[in-house]
């Protein structure tokens, strides 16, 4: 797999999206948000996405101009059409909002509905956090449907993301939670795809709803289904976060069945708190680091991770030794440059 430095492929992605008048500015957010999912280890939401969000765009579903428009402003209550713009885009744009609002009332609840592709979800924690704010966020996924419900018998549910993202004082990066309700996300079958790879055993099953390992259930017809983790917790956590990122935010949820085409839409239900406006702020800092701390002391060797721990320790990693793409995606990226892969 070829090996790139996170500033060729910053320039790399940003130049393939002017070349489709996508503005300098826009494309750059865009750009930028997937090389860091990348360097944080998230391929599945990184630089290899960018061929489907062109291909959304030529066919009409990514409007690549729109912005987060507001639909309802009651105080510490923000709603915003993404009007099916950047996810990398109206998403910061409704984050930064919520942010000036959680600071002026303490907390802000900010629905945002059709969006396109939000990428990692842990990346509007991450603003919340740098901003001094704890958030909550739950997200769904209109597109085709993957996840097989607990008990189910044909898949109903997206991958539908929860995401927590806590600051810690004095610590290189926040505690951040942030995972798919499915065992793995839908993207990582395609990396695996990608790449020749089998899925673990117990994350998929075929169109009969066998015990599979090989990613093409996920890739062509006849399609399989991703699990939920957890059985009937993840499925149920699913259900609420569409419920919640969706249906409460005026989106579509899975029901509008999406399978047909290259969009994936997302809406998403975010809560920002300012831990310095509740009872408890004045050992919140301490008793934080001392909660981690304790949690970390489970092994002696001090080599637990945490929350957040993983994407700071491979993006330390890749930010020194390059990001690895692999062929097929680099193929994909390569022909939007009319560019031979190898080079």
């Amino acid at each position: 797999m070829p090996i790139f430095q996170h500033q060729f492929l910053r320039e790399f992605l940003t130049a393939r999206l002017t070349d489709i008048q996508v503005d300098h500015d826009i494309a750059t957010q865009v750009a930028d948000n997937l090389v860091e999912a990348c360097l944080k280890g998230h391929d599945s939401h990184g630089v290899s996405m960018l061929p489907r969000y062109i291909a959304a765009i030529r066919e009409g579903g990514l409007h690549p101009h729109a912005d987060a428009v507001l639909t309802l402003d009651a105080g510490a209550l923000l709603s915003f059409d993404g009007g099916q713009g950047f996810g990398q885009v109206v998403g910061r744009q409704a984050m930064a909002q919520g942010i000036e609002r959680a600071k002026q009332y303490g907390v802000a609840v900010v629905g945002l509905a059709n969006a396109h592709h939000l990428g990692r979800i842990g990346a509007w924690a991450e603003q919340a956090a740098k901003a001094g704010l704890v958030s909550i966020h739950f997200a769904n996924v209109n597109s085709r449907s993957p996840v097989m419900p607990w008990q189910g018998q044909k898949p109903r549910l997206g991958t539908n993301p929860f995401c927590v993202g806590i600051p810690v004082d004095g610590a290189s990066h926040p505690l951040v939670l942030d995972f798919a309700t499915s065992i793995i996300a839908g993207n990582k079958a395609r990396i695996a795809w990608n790449a020749g790879q089998e899925l673990a055993p117990g994350c998929i099953v075929d169109d009969q709803g066998r015990p599979a390992v090989d990613p093409r259930w996920l890739m062509e017809e006849p399609f399989g289904a991703l699990l939920p983790f957890g059985k009937h917790k993840g499925s149920g956590l699913s259900v609420v976060c569409s419920l919640l990122g969706a249906a409460l935010t005026g989106g579509l949820t899975e029901r509008h069945d999406n399978r047909d085409t290259q969009r994936i839409l997302n809406s998403m239900l975010s809560i920002l708190i300012d831990p310095h406006k509740l009872g408890g702020a004045a050992n919140y800092q301490q008793e934080i680091a001392e909660l981690l701390d304790w949690v970390r002391s489970s092994r002696d060797d001090a080599s637990l991770l945490l929350p957040g721990d993983a994407e700071h320790e491979k993006y330390q990693q890749r930010l020194a030794l390059g990001i690895e793409v692999d062929d097929t995606s680099w193929r994909q990226l390569a022909a939007l440059a009319d560019i031979p892969a190898g080079h």
